[in-house]
């Protein structure tokens, strides 16, 4: 490798890795492609190798790039995104000596409709491939994977699950517990001096939601393949470690400190940092001049706990990226005409602090007493209720002359959802995108340079839905559309 292309090497990987990557979803957690050619054609490419971003689907194709680097950067919009809340939450009449007052019956979300703000978004990747020997190669890619961010600046999502700062909370006369309020005066005003048989609900407003709402997470993904070929050329196997950088952020989550293990650790704490690795299979086989196939493995991620946010997630903090498999078929159907068909699973269901149901009644994790371990941040602690994934994708390469590329694709995933009572803590990861819809082109400007655009449209997808256990009667809907625009640069050696 001579000393001016390791030098572009390390430049491009520094300014490519110091980039926060900034990341949301779109099948479920995880980008609907890598590479802007892959990413025009719905995300094949575990039979259909392209350009060095092959890697993050499936390794073994990186045999069949050659010497090669590529630089590319999408704009991401995730806009509008967010949630409707109905006014249909349950309430409770309350008889006092002034009258008949009615109250909310626990806690509930503010009705109305409500966008996350933040509109463009910058992902940048890069891969590079390098001819070892006639059959192997080693090589390098940088991409983000896909994740989560909200930002809800209007009012605070959880605003009405906390009472009002010191006010107190204590035995009703029915048996149940709940904040005490004086109607003297023709309307509920808090109580907040002492009485006796009673609590401190909020002391000094702890629990008491603040503004902006919502999650930030960041990733960063680095793999190093190395393939070999094998029957005479026609097949490859690929190996590729997998290393990870995630940070992560959450705000105005304060409710839920009284539903945690450890309080001290459930929001507003900063950036906090994780570091993992994994491992990346695959194979990929030219079966014939018109037929090619392809698998690939990546399993799951291992990742040291978010201890900043360890009272939010399951496990003290857990949050490992979820294993992944592909297969695909390429078929070419006429000399310039190319079909290509992935499917891949996304084992959600294997990664606690996404699968675990939040479907669950948490009432035992209030007080001070001793805490089930479904609570926030136990072992068992409840999650986003997510299960695993099957995503459907169908691309097709049109090649009119030796210098042009033309890609168009479609993919379909499942839902991202155990059920529809699993909503409330979706409001901050409202993946309920199914259906991508891309196009794009690439052109050979010289022998050695190719510029390549790919644009991608995720139509609005709304899911309904309740949490019995959190809001009671009262339902809601999540939504997202999602628009992506991709450029890169590819130069061969």
């Amino acid at each position: 490798m001579s000393t001016r292309i390791k030098r572009s090497l390390v430049v491009a990987v520094a300014a490519t890795s110091a980039i926060p990557v900034s990341v949301f979803a779109t099948n479920g957690y995880f980008s609907h492609g890598w590479g802007t050619r892959s990413k025009a054609m719905a995300g094949v490419a575990t039979a259909l190798p392209q350009d060095t971003l092959v890697s993050a689907t499936n390794p073994a194709g990186m045999a069949f790039i050659g010497n090669s680097l590529d630089v590319g950067v999408s704009f991401f919009s995730p806009t509008p995104r967010g949630y409707e809340a109905n006014n249909d939450y349950a309430t409770q009449q309350v008889q006092t000596e002034s009258g008949t007052f009615t109250l909310p019956a626990g806690g509930f979300v503010t009705p109305g409709e409500y966008d996350s703000s933040g509109d463009w978004f910058l992902i940048p990747s890069f891969g590079y491939n390098h001819q070892l020997s006639a059959n192997s190669t080693i090589g390098i890619t940088v991409f983000g994977n896909g994740g989560m961010n909200t930002k809800y600046k209007d009012r605070a999502v959880f605003e009405n699950f906390a009472v009002y700062p010191n006010q107190r909370v204590g035995a009703y006369p029915d048996g149940s517990t709940g904040p005490y309020f004086d109607f003297s005066s023709g309307s509920p005003m808090p109580v907040t001096a002492e009485v006796e048989g009673t609590v401190n609900g909020n002391p000094n407003g702890i629990f008491t939601a603040t503004t902006p709402t919502g999650i930030n997470l960041e990733q960063l993904f680095i793999e190093i393949p190395y393939t070999m070929t094998l029957g005479g050329g026609a097949q490859s196997i690929g190996i590729a470690p997998v290393f990870a950088i995630q940070r992560f952020e959450a705000t105005g989550l304060e409710p839920f400190k009284q539903l945690s293990v450890r309080p001290d650790k459930v929001t507003n704490n900063g950036m906090d940092y994780s570091y993992g690795a994994g491992l990346h299979f695959g194979w990929y086989g030219q079966v014939s001049d018109q037929l090619a196939l392809g698998a690939s493995y990546r399993t799951t991620i291992w990742m040291t706990d978010f201890d900043d946010y360890a009272g939010l997630f399951a496990d003290g903090g857990s949050f490992d990226i979820p294993a992944m498999f592909n297969l695909g078929v390429a078929y070419k159907a006429q000399p310039n005409l190319t079909l290509a068909f992935d499917y891949q699973h996304i084992f959600y269901d294997e990664s606690h602090s996404i699968a675990n149901s939040n479907d669950v009644d948490l009432s035992a994790c209030q007080g001070t007493s001793q805490k089930p371990s479904y609570c926030l941040g136990g072992n068992s602690g409840v999650g986003f209720g997510w299960e695993s994934m099957d995503v459907l994708k169908l691309g097709l390469r049109y090649d009119p002359n030796d210098r042009l590329s033309l890609m168009a694709g479609v993919s379909y995933n499942t839902d991202f959802l155990r059920s529809d009572r699993q909503g409330l803590f979706n409001v901050l990861a409202p993946a309920t995108v199914r259906w991508h819809w891309t196009l794009g082109a690439a052109y050979q400007a010289t022998k050695t340079d190719e510029f390549a655009l790919a644009f991608a449209y995720m139509p609005k997808e709304t899911y309904d839905g309740t949490s019995p256990t959190l809001t009671q009667t009262q339902t809601g809907s999540l939504y997202m559309e999602q628009y992506e625009i991709t450029v890169s640069w590819s130069h061969s050696f």
